[in-house]
């Protein structure tokens, strides 16, 4: 599940709450255009080293290709969310997690709350 909040659900269609299903492995570039090739298999080693399990990072990405709907710039910056952001994955700082580097696991809420306010 994936919440956003401050203001951010603007750039998102104005949906706060979405739940969403994404692959348990994913490119290490982190690139949401297509899954991995090939199935992994006891004859294909190469799957493991070009994929890695799905993490905050690549949700991140995720989120920014298939879910924003108007002005990247302001969730992302670079590969990760735009500073003022703040991140909680099960009601936890990211920071405390590892942050892009969390692993996803199922039931796993992470909210993104805008701290940048207009004035």
């Amino acid at each position: 599940k994936v919440e956003f909040g401050g203001g951010l659900e603007l750039l998102f269609d104005n949906q706060r709450s979405h739940k969403l299903t994404l692959p348990a492995r994913v490119p290490l570039d982190n690139s949401t255009s297509s899954p991995p090739s090939s199935p992994p298999s006891p004859q294909n080693n190469e799957y493991e080293g070009e994929t890695k399990p799905v993490d905050v990072a690549y949700l991140v990405h995720w989120l920014r290709h298939h879910l924003l709907k108007e002005r990247a710039e302001l969730f992302m910056e670079g590969d990760t969310v735009r500073p003022g952001i703040l991140v909680l994955i099960n009601d936890t700082d990211w920071e405390l997690e590892g942050e892009g580097e969390y692993v996803i696991k199922n039931g796993d809420e992470v909210v993104f709350i805008s701290t940048l306010h207009g004035g």
